[in-house]
Protein backbone atom coordinates (compact mmCIF):
# COMPACT_ATOMS: atom_id res chain seq x y z
CA UNK A 1 0.00 0.00 0.00
CA UNK A 2 1.80 3.77 -1.31
CA UNK A 3 0.98 6.57 0.54
CA UNK A 4 1.78 10.43 0.05
CA UNK A 5 3.32 12.25 2.91
CA UNK A 6 3.08 15.77 3.58
CA UNK A 7 5.94 16.77 1.77
CA UNK A 8 5.43 15.16 -0.81
CA UNK A 9 7.17 11.94 -0.82
CA UNK A 10 6.00 8.51 -1.57
CA UNK A 11 6.73 5.66 1.02
CA UNK A 12 5.68 2.43 0.79
CA UNK A 13 2.89 1.24 3.70
CA UNK A 14 2.83 -2.18 5.02
CA UNK A 15 -0.73 -3.86 5.28
CA UNK A 16 -1.34 -5.21 8.26
CA UNK A 17 -3.36 -8.30 7.82
CA UNK A 18 -0.60 -9.06 5.35
CA UNK A 19 1.55 -9.28 8.18
CA UNK A 20 -0.54 -10.60 10.92
CA UNK A 21 -1.03 -13.73 8.11
CA UNK A 22 2.40 -14.17 7.59
CA UNK A 23 3.80 -14.14 11.64
CA UNK A 24 1.06 -16.78 12.01
CA UNK A 25 2.09 -19.33 9.19
CA UNK A 26 4.00 -21.98 10.24
CA UNK A 27 7.85 -22.87 8.13
CA UNK A 28 8.20 -26.46 7.66
CA UNK A 29 10.03 -27.40 10.48
CA UNK A 30 7.14 -26.06 12.90
CA UNK A 31 4.48 -27.26 10.61
CA UNK A 32 6.11 -30.78 11.14
CA UNK A 33 6.78 -30.37 15.31
CA UNK A 34 2.86 -29.69 15.01
CA UNK A 35 2.22 -32.48 12.88
CA UNK A 36 4.31 -34.95 15.35
CA UNK A 37 2.59 -33.49 18.84
CA UNK A 38 -1.27 -33.71 16.88
CA UNK A 39 -0.20 -37.00 16.05
CA UNK A 40 1.29 -38.37 19.46
CA UNK A 41 -2.71 -37.81 21.03
CA UNK A 42 -4.63 -39.45 18.49
CA UNK A 43 -6.12 -42.65 19.10
CA UNK A 44 -7.40 -43.53 15.79
CA UNK A 45 -5.98 -43.04 12.43
CA UNK A 46 -6.57 -38.86 11.99
CA UNK A 47 -7.74 -37.80 8.10
CA UNK A 48 -5.48 -35.58 6.05
CA UNK A 49 -8.16 -32.90 6.61
CA UNK A 50 -8.37 -33.11 10.16
CA UNK A 51 -4.90 -32.73 10.87
CA UNK A 52 -4.65 -29.11 8.39
CA UNK A 53 -7.46 -28.15 10.55
CA UNK A 54 -5.76 -28.69 13.88
CA UNK A 55 -2.84 -26.80 12.71
CA UNK A 56 -4.89 -24.51 10.73
CA UNK A 57 -2.76 -24.98 7.25
CA UNK A 58 -4.02 -26.02 3.67
CA UNK A 59 -4.50 -29.51 3.06
CA UNK A 60 -2.22 -28.91 0.13
CA UNK A 61 0.46 -28.07 2.28
CA UNK A 62 0.05 -31.18 4.93
CA UNK A 63 -0.49 -34.01 2.74
CA UNK A 64 2.60 -34.05 0.89
CA UNK A 65 4.46 -33.28 4.91
CA UNK A 66 2.99 -36.18 5.82
CA UNK A 67 4.09 -38.35 3.53
CA UNK A 68 7.68 -36.84 3.67
CA UNK A 69 7.54 -37.46 7.68
CA UNK A 70 6.77 -41.28 6.57
CA UNK A 71 9.25 -41.24 4.73
CA UNK A 72 12.29 -40.06 6.87
CA UNK A 73 11.00 -41.80 9.82
CA UNK A 74 11.35 -45.38 7.69
CA UNK A 75 14.78 -44.12 6.31
CA UNK A 76 15.76 -43.44 10.10
CA UNK A 77 14.78 -46.72 11.36
CA UNK A 78 12.96 -44.90 14.22
CA UNK A 79 11.18 -47.08 17.35
CA UNK A 80 7.89 -46.03 15.08
CA UNK A 81 6.07 -45.61 12.10
CA UNK A 82 4.10 -43.42 10.57
CA UNK A 83 1.14 -44.98 8.71
CA UNK A 84 -0.90 -43.94 6.24
CA UNK A 85 -4.16 -46.71 7.66
CA UNK A 86 -7.88 -46.55 6.76
CA UNK A 87 -8.51 -43.31 5.83
CA UNK A 88 -6.08 -41.22 8.22
CA UNK A 89 -2.74 -41.07 9.46
CA UNK A 90 -1.41 -42.62 12.63
CA UNK A 91 1.81 -43.78 14.79
CA UNK A 92 2.62 -47.33 14.99
CA UNK A 93 5.51 -49.42 16.81
CA UNK A 94 7.86 -50.68 14.23
CA UNK A 95 7.67 -54.15 14.05
CA UNK A 96 11.20 -54.44 14.81
CA UNK A 97 10.80 -53.84 18.21
CA UNK A 98 7.72 -55.52 18.60
CA UNK A 99 9.53 -57.63 21.13
CA UNK A 100 10.39 -55.04 23.86
CA UNK A 101 7.03 -53.57 23.43
CA UNK A 102 5.62 -57.08 24.08
CA UNK A 103 7.52 -57.47 27.36
CA UNK A 104 6.38 -53.99 28.92
CA UNK A 105 3.11 -54.99 27.85
CA UNK A 106 3.68 -58.27 29.56
CA UNK A 107 5.70 -56.59 33.14
CA UNK A 108 2.55 -54.28 33.47
CA UNK A 109 -0.47 -56.94 32.74
CA UNK A 110 0.75 -57.83 36.33
CA UNK A 111 -0.54 -54.86 37.94
CA UNK A 112 -4.24 -55.45 38.55
CA UNK A 113 -6.47 -53.57 36.47
CA UNK A 114 -9.77 -51.36 38.38
CA UNK A 115 -13.20 -51.84 38.79
CA UNK A 116 -14.05 -49.60 35.35
CA UNK A 117 -11.34 -51.01 33.39
CA UNK A 118 -13.01 -54.81 34.30
CA UNK A 119 -16.28 -53.36 33.42
CA UNK A 120 -15.58 -51.48 29.82
CA UNK A 121 -13.38 -55.22 29.42
CA UNK A 122 -16.59 -56.82 30.09
CA UNK A 123 -18.26 -54.85 27.65
CA UNK A 124 -16.33 -55.34 24.83
CA UNK A 125 -15.41 -58.65 25.64
CA UNK A 126 -19.51 -59.73 25.21
CA UNK A 127 -20.48 -56.56 22.50
CA UNK A 128 -17.43 -57.13 20.63
CA UNK A 129 -16.64 -55.55 17.94
CA UNK A 130 -17.68 -52.46 19.87
CA UNK A 131 -16.93 -48.86 18.77
CA UNK A 132 -15.70 -46.73 22.06
CA UNK A 133 -18.89 -44.28 21.80
CA UNK A 134 -20.99 -47.14 22.37
CA UNK A 135 -19.47 -48.84 25.46
CA UNK A 136 -19.67 -45.29 26.57
CA UNK A 137 -23.28 -45.14 26.13
CA UNK A 138 -23.48 -48.64 27.71
CA UNK A 139 -21.58 -47.36 30.95
CA UNK A 140 -22.84 -44.45 31.07
CA UNK A 141 -19.68 -42.44 31.65
CA UNK A 142 -16.26 -41.65 29.48
CA UNK A 143 -14.26 -44.46 29.14
CA UNK A 144 -11.25 -43.13 26.51
CA UNK A 145 -9.11 -43.25 28.99
CA UNK A 146 -9.81 -46.65 30.20
CA UNK A 147 -9.93 -47.69 26.39
CA UNK A 148 -6.44 -46.55 26.13
CA UNK A 149 -5.50 -48.71 29.41
CA UNK A 150 -6.79 -51.89 27.75
CA UNK A 151 -5.14 -51.32 24.64
CA UNK A 152 -1.89 -50.89 26.41
CA UNK A 153 -1.96 -53.72 28.48
CA UNK A 154 -2.96 -55.85 25.17
CA UNK A 155 -6.30 -57.17 26.45
CA UNK A 156 -8.24 -55.35 23.57
CA UNK A 157 -7.30 -54.34 20.17
CA UNK A 158 -9.05 -52.44 17.30
CA UNK A 159 -10.96 -55.05 15.03
CA UNK A 160 -12.42 -52.58 11.92
CA UNK A 161 -14.76 -50.08 11.80
CA UNK A 162 -18.35 -49.28 11.93
CA UNK A 163 -20.09 -49.86 8.86
CA UNK A 164 -22.72 -46.76 9.31
CA UNK A 165 -20.33 -44.40 11.91
CA UNK A 166 -17.19 -45.37 10.63
CA UNK A 167 -15.88 -45.37 14.42
CA UNK A 168 -13.22 -47.53 15.30
CA UNK A 169 -14.56 -50.94 17.17
CA UNK A 170 -12.94 -52.83 19.28
CA UNK A 171 -12.47 -56.81 20.34
CA UNK A 172 -10.75 -58.64 22.53
CA UNK A 173 -7.23 -60.42 22.08
CA UNK A 174 -5.61 -64.10 22.60
CA UNK A 175 -3.83 -62.25 25.62
CA UNK A 176 -7.80 -61.64 26.96
CA UNK A 177 -8.43 -65.26 26.79
CA UNK A 178 -5.41 -66.46 27.96
CA UNK A 179 -5.66 -64.18 30.92
CA UNK A 180 -9.02 -65.56 31.79
CA UNK A 181 -7.73 -69.40 31.37
CA UNK A 182 -10.30 -69.75 28.01
CA UNK A 183 -9.74 -71.30 24.97
CA UNK A 184 -12.22 -69.11 22.95
CA UNK A 185 -15.26 -66.90 23.36
CA UNK A 186 -17.70 -68.92 23.12
CA UNK A 187 -16.28 -70.12 26.72
CA UNK A 188 -17.90 -66.78 28.27
CA UNK A 189 -20.26 -67.12 31.01
CA UNK A 190 -23.83 -66.58 29.64
CA UNK A 191 -25.21 -63.04 30.66
CA UNK A 192 -28.59 -64.61 31.40
CA UNK A 193 -28.02 -66.46 34.71
CA UNK A 194 -26.30 -63.61 36.16
CA UNK A 195 -29.35 -61.25 35.57
CA UNK A 196 -32.19 -61.36 38.37
CA UNK A 197 -35.15 -63.74 37.67
CA UNK A 198 -38.81 -62.27 36.98
CA UNK A 199 -40.17 -62.65 40.38
CA UNK A 200 -37.08 -60.68 41.69
CA UNK A 201 -37.84 -58.01 39.45
CA UNK A 202 -41.87 -57.78 40.12
CA UNK A 203 -40.63 -57.90 43.81
CA UNK A 204 -38.81 -54.95 43.31
CA UNK A 205 -41.27 -52.98 41.04
CA UNK A 206 -43.68 -54.19 44.17
CA UNK A 207 -41.12 -52.41 46.78
CA UNK A 208 -40.63 -49.20 44.69
CA UNK A 209 -44.18 -48.72 44.30
CA UNK A 210 -44.62 -48.26 48.00
CA UNK A 211 -41.59 -46.58 48.82
CA UNK A 212 -42.62 -43.01 50.40
CA UNK A 213 -39.58 -41.48 48.12
CA UNK A 214 -40.68 -43.02 45.00
CA UNK A 215 -43.66 -42.24 45.74
CA UNK A 216 -42.88 -38.27 46.02
CA UNK A 217 -40.81 -38.86 42.83
CA UNK A 218 -44.24 -40.14 40.94
CA UNK A 219 -45.77 -37.20 42.28
CA UNK A 220 -43.30 -34.76 40.95
CA UNK A 221 -43.17 -36.05 37.82
CA UNK A 222 -46.97 -36.17 37.47
CA UNK A 223 -47.39 -32.77 38.44
CA UNK A 224 -44.61 -31.80 35.83
CA UNK A 225 -46.80 -33.71 33.09
CA UNK A 226 -50.66 -32.09 34.05
CA UNK A 227 -51.46 -35.56 35.57
CA UNK A 228 -53.59 -36.09 38.59
CA UNK A 229 -52.31 -37.79 41.33
CA UNK A 230 -54.55 -39.77 44.14
CA UNK A 231 -53.70 -36.57 46.33
CA UNK A 232 -55.34 -34.55 43.64
CA UNK A 233 -58.60 -36.61 43.64
CA UNK A 234 -58.99 -36.09 48.18
CA UNK A 235 -58.52 -32.63 48.19
CA UNK A 236 -61.09 -32.15 44.88
CA UNK A 237 -63.19 -34.53 46.62
CA UNK A 238 -62.72 -32.38 50.03
CA UNK A 239 -63.76 -28.98 48.50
Amino acid sequence: MVDKTSDGEREVGVDQEAVETSEVRLDDAELRAALEAVLLVVDTPAPTADLARAVDEDEARVAPMLQQMSADFGVARSGFDLRFAGDGWRFYSRADYAPYVERLLLDGARSKLTRAALETLAVIAYRQPVSRARVGAIRGVNVDGVVRTLLARGLIVEVGTDPTTSATTYGTTEMFLERLGLASLTELPDLAPLLPDVDVIDSLDDELLTDPRFAKLDAKRAHSSGEKTPDDDVSSSAE
